[in-house]
């Protein structure tokens, strides 16, 4: 019944993004970040906030949908800043290790020791900040795929949370109940 009151242009444009996020191969595109730049940001990310012992880390929350969409709309201002720190790793990488050009193509160890070497950069803090709010922030925004990031901290996605929500609603609920 929902969606005969629902307005068409809002399901369509739903639709349409969704299936943008199927992407080829299963893989969503980014709108922002180029696929070179999304790789390093992913690779970035998977080192801030890695899986470990079969718990999802920033990859499989999808980390990197969340950062490109977050780019493309209320953290536009930042797009030079991600420009500026992707190129600053493969700077980095390629001078550290002449058999790449690319942070991204470097060994899990190599990653973390560029990025020990820029950990108190605006852009590491920037990054560090947006994978972990993209790893616990709503799906609609591109990242904590499938609630992996509310799994991770123990929470179970439901449509509905039952009372009590806190303590100030507890004597409601009991009222209700009776």
């Amino acid at each position: 019944m929902a969606w005969a009151a629902a307005d068409l242009g809002q399901i369509e444009e739903a639709l349409a993004w969704a299936t943008q996020q199927a992407g080829e191969a299963g893989k969503p595109p980014t709108t922002v970040l180029t696929a070179a730049q999304a790789e390093t940001i992913d690779a970035m990310t998977a080192r801030i906030l890695p899986s470990v012992d079969g718990r999802p880390g920033a990859r499989e929350c999808g980390v990197v949908y969340f950062i490109d969409r977050a780019l493309a709309t209320f953290n536009a201002a930042q797009k030079p800043l991600y420009a500026a720190g992707i190129a600053d790793l493969d700077r980095r990488a390629a001078r550290k290790w002449k058999s790449t050009t690319r942070f991204a193509a470097l060994t899990p160890p190599q990653q973390n020791e560029v990025l020990h070497k820029i950990e108190k950069t605006p852009f590491f803090e920037a990054v560090r900040f947006d994978t972990i709010v993209g790893a616990f922030a709503l799906p609609t925004w591109g990242g904590n795929r499938d609630y992996a990031g509310w799994h991770l901290l123990g929470i179970e996605h439901q449509q509905v949370f039952q009372p009590p929500f806190g303590y100030y609603d507890a004597e409601i609920a009991r009222r209700t109940e009776r």
